[in-house]
């Protein structure tokens, strides 16, 4: 168990979908800026297919790769072969960083298995229906309480409008 809480940071369209075939299914260059605000100075949990996804480990950012496979992609990463060394890892280098929480931020298979853990969802709203492979598990009501939500934005090089939303986990 985690000393600090786990924090989902996720862009998801309409339809629950947030990759097509490795891949973000849109172009959303303000969100970059909230999401590097939103994990700078964090360690952030993800899945192999993600840090490939990414290109590289993120400055200012630890990556704890949570992976059946043996290797990492990228130099710098944290390697970690279940939930709970990947929380493990990353508890201990948050402590090194005086990081107060630890992003987990994908993919769908990794937001599946923190799902439970997780106290606070990031949600980047895409306002599309793009196909996709993947999906955010659909945010129930009953779990999540909206606590904030940003009118529709659209920035230049977005190609698509975007709410930010902000839940927390019910009592």
């Amino acid at each position: 168990m985690s000393e600090r809480p786990l924090v989902a940071v996720v862009a998801m369209a309409m339809n629950g979908v947030i990759g097509r075939e490795g891949e973000m299914p849109w172009r959303l260059k303000s969100d970059l800026k909230r999401y590097r605000q939103l994990t700078m100075g964090k360690p952030m949990i993800m899945g192999r297919k993600t840090l490939v996804s990414i290109g590289r480990v993120l400055d200012g950012r630890d990556s704890v790769v949570l992976s059946r496979g043996r290797e990492l992609p990228f130099e710098g990463a944290h390697l970690a072969d279940t939930a709970e060394s990947a929380v493990a890892i990353a508890d201990d280098l948050a402590g090194r960083r005086g990081a107060e929480e630890i992003a987990v931020v994908g993919g769908a298979e990794i937001y599946r298995l923190f799902l439970d853990r997780l106290v606070r969802l990031h949600v980047t709203h895409v306002e599309a229906e793009p196909e996709g492979d993947a999906r955010f598990p659909p945010i129930d009501p009953r779990v999540w309480r909206l606590v904030r939500l940003d009118p529709a934005l659209t920035g230049p090089g977005d190609s698509a409008p975007t709410r930010y939303a902000l839940y927390e986990r019910r009592a």
